[in-house]
């Protein structure tokens, strides 16, 4: 959500911003990379004046993806601002690209000059579905003090007519 704000005000203040997901970029790249058309799509990433990559870290990459990223980073690197969100503290992106050299050189060029904001903290998604449980456990038992009352007052009526 923070990301998605950054963007939000460099498009107020006139700038060009994309944001993407990760696995939706990495991805585009591969198939632009099979078709023969991946310099123009490299392009086209390289060109907004605010990149923002969103959710690296969530799924495993090959080694292909991280030189794809690697190769945008790089571009874009001491020229233009990417930000870039993950749930993996750099010395566990090992483990999103295994087995890849570039990993170093990547986080390098990433931290190199950048404002590393780590948050910690409950998730807000979390938080909200935890409200949303309370709102209808509660809601639900409304419902039932409700009928709980109705079927007293009918029994009660049914006594008194009796």
């Amino acid at each position: 959500m923070i990301a998605k704000n950054l963007a939000h005000q460099a498009l107020l203040a006139g700038h060009t911003a994309r944001f993407i997901t990760a696995s939706e970029l990495l991805n585009d790249l591969v198939a632009q990379d099979a078709g023969g058309a991946l310099e123009r799509r490299l392009r086209h990433y390289e060109r907004p004046r605010l990149l923002i990559i969103d959710e690296l870290g969530y799924l495993p990459c090959a080694n292909h993806h991280a030189d794809l990223l690697f190769e945008i980073i790089s571009r874009r690197y001491h020229e233009k601002p990417v930000i870039l969100t993950t749930n993996k503290a750099f010395a566990e992106w090992n483990e999103v690209f295994p087995n890849t050299a570039c990993v170093v050189a990547l986080i390098d060029r990433l931290v190199h000059r950048a404002e590393v904001v780590d948050i910690e903290g409950e998730s807000f998604r979390l938080r909200e579905a935890e409200q949303r449980t309370a709102e209808r456990t509660r809601q639900r038992a409304e419902r039932r003090a409700k009928r709980t009352r109705k079927s007293a007052a009918k029994r009660s009526a049914a006594t008194q007519r009796s």
